[in-house]
């Protein structure tokens, strides 16, 4: 470090003579930033936040699948109708890298453990720039989306149904890579990633699922 002070305590001359020794000791320093500026950029990365801001969930009814014969009962109907909305959230914190969707990103929803619908949020290429924050707003809906429900679901349906406060599980799932990183990274919800849709809805925070290594 000695010789180094001494290189610094040079650049306080102003003499023509140490000129060029002083502008070596510049361009060090200068490369020294430049270094730290790209390992604090793009030496480690944050993961995305992912939030669901609001839902609204207007019908949710069992209708039959299909027509009721000898073997089959209402409680085996596996067909939901149903009105759904929500706004979800997802923000890059890294204010250097962008991230690149390398599989597509999709929600999925789910009554019971059984999902019953699924929308693509983005395509594979799509980039999401850094530090910014895309909102989705979704809506969908189906007068007969089919789900393996079996008796435990219907009997669960019913069961909420009777409160009139029904939970409904959103996953967010996609496959995504950062700027100046070669590993793609698995984008998913850790368990339960739940966002209950009822009349009554607060915003709820995502925990994303275990990163794999170099992620």
């Amino acid at each position: 470090m000695g010789a180094f002070d001494d290189c610094c305590d040079d650049c306080c001359c102003y003499s023509w003579k140490d000129f060029w020794w002083c502008v070596l000791c510049l361009a060090i320093l200068a490369v020294i930033a430049v270094i730290v500026i790209l390992v604090v950029a793009f030496g480690f990365v944050r993961h995305v936040d992912v939030s669901i801001d609001d839902a609204s969930l207007t019908r949710l009814a069992l209708v039959a699948a299909g027509t009721p014969n000898a073997t089959t009962t209402t409680a085996t109907a596996t067909a939901l109708a149903y009105n759904l909305s929500l706004t979800l959230t997802i923000r890059n914190p890294n204010w250097a890298m962008s991230m690149t969707t390398t599989e597509p990103l999709e929600a999925t929803y789910s009554f019971d453990g059984q999902q019953f619908d699924r929308v693509r949020l983005a395509d594979e290429g799509d980039e999401h720039p850094a530090g910014k924050t895309r909102v989705y707003r979704l809506t969908t809906g189906s007068d007969g989306a089919l789900v393996s429900l079996g008796n435990a679901g219907v009997a669960e349906f019913r069961k909420e149904n009777a409160t009139g406060v029904f939970e409904v599980e959103v996953a967010v799932k996609g496959e995504v890579k950062y700027t100046a990183r070669v590993t793609k990274c698995a984008l998913q919800l850790a368990p339960p990633g739940q966002a209950p849709a009822a009349l009554v809805f607060q915003k709820v925070k995502c925990k994303l699922a275990k990163a794999e290594k170099n992620c």
